[in-house]
């Protein structure tokens, strides 16, 4: 079942162009990860449904509400606030009872955050805040969790936790957008891949293949092709 498609999207700033009409799909279940030096705009024109419904345009609020939770590069954690307010923030456009119990389960995926509930956020290290992030686009019960970077500016270690937690979430059963740097750990937990140049879509596969392809080895792995 498709969850997203993307079809003609363009977007820019002013009149200069920097997203030309990019296709993409995820389908449910899945992990779909986006490599390459991507770009944003303003102005955008082009089709995105979720589920069947066009989402192109809606306020922010609203497509959280339809099932989408976005992990933004750079976090975006309340600095002011505490660890268990940033994950209260997260159910914003929830009303069900169960609240406490996700977030009882996001302390129990990162313990880190557990022992530090009551600290304000803006003291946490940069892999905690990352983990607050996440904790807290899940807390939102997301149908597809958008995750922009998970991995800038890690220490190696923080990174490879962040990588095994989205192992955990494919598990079981999440489906997930990602843009990452890293493209070999990002390649090798994705059920599809893009590499998008220029704005571009040029080479799409599994995960697997766009591993193996020599282009994204010799562009994007640090390695020369066979």
């Amino acid at each position: 079942m498709t969850m997203l498609a993307i079809s003609g999207l363009r977007a820019g700033y002013g009149k200069i162009e920097v997203l030309h009409h990019v296709d993409l799909t995820v389908e449910q279940g899945q992990i779909v990860t986006l490599i390459g030096a991507n770009g944003a705009g303003k102005t955008s024109a082009g089709k995105i449904e979720f589920d069947g419904t066009g989402i192109l345009g809606r306020p922010s609020h609203k497509i959280v509400a339809l099932g989408i939770s976005h992990v933004a590069e750079g976090r975006g954690i309340l600095k002011r606030m505490t660890v268990l307010d940033n994950l209260r923030m997260g159910a914003y456009v929830r009303s069900d009872s169960a609240v406490g119990r996700d977030i009882s389960q996001v302390l129990e995926r990162f313990p880190a955050l557990a022992e530090r509930r009551t600290q304000m956020a803006g003291t946490l290290s940069g892999g905690e805040q990352q983990m607050l992030a996440i904790g807290r686009a899940l807390v939102a019960r997301p149908r597809l969790l958008l995750l922009d970077e998970p991995s800038l500016g890690l220490a190696p270690k923080i990174v490879t936790r962040i990588f095994l937690t989205l192992r955990e979430l494919k598990q079981e059963g999440k489906t997930i957008l990602l843009v990452e740097q890293n493209a070999r750990l990002a390649l090798q937990i994705a059920n599809q891949g893009y590499v998008m140049e220029r704005g571009k879509i040029v080479l799409s596969g599994s995960g697997k293949e766009l591993l193996d392809m020599p282009e994204v080895q010799r562009t994007y792995l640090g390695q020369a092709a066979a």
